[in-house]
């Protein structure tokens, strides 16, 4: 727990995806919670250094909280575990995303559809960053 009695939850994602940016934006965690917001592309090396641990952000958001990380479809899960109930968006968030099963099943099309849209609209993948020369 942090200093107000609320855990922290730091969720890293891609800052320049519409889809997590809005996500991130939307998804309202219960008042037990103190989230940390961080855009790994504001963040040089941030992508590696998942990575080396086995973390593809071009695959899935990263949530850490209490010495444990959660990716993907389980960044989603405990995510829709823990979110408020307060709004429509929220409740079918939490309803859709709190099944393990559902989870797994829904979040490859999701990134598959987000990696489709980040191509269309000319944007490079965090992976791609990296391997470019400048990135």
């Amino acid at each position: 727990m942090t200093g107000s009695n609320r855990t922290a939850i730091r969720l890293i994602y891609d800052g320049e995806c519409p889809f997590c940016r809005r996500y991130v934006a939307f998804v309202r965690l219960n008042e037990n919670y103190a989230v940390e917001l961080v855009d790994a592309r504001a963040h040089p090396g941030l992508y590696q250094e998942l990575l080396s641990l086995g973390f593809d952000l071009d695959e899935g958001m990263v949530m850490e909280t209490n010495d444990e990380r959660y990716h993907g479809d389980e960044c989603l899960q405990r995510l829709a575990m823990l979110t408020s109930r307060s709004g429509l968006l929220n409740r079918l968030n939490a309803w859709v995303f709190r099944s393990p099963q559902r989870s797994r099943v829904i979040y490859p099309w999701m990134v598959r559809g987000r990696n489709l849209v980040l191509r269309l609209l000319g944007t490079r993948l965090l992976g791609e960053e990296r391997d470019s020369p400048g990135g």
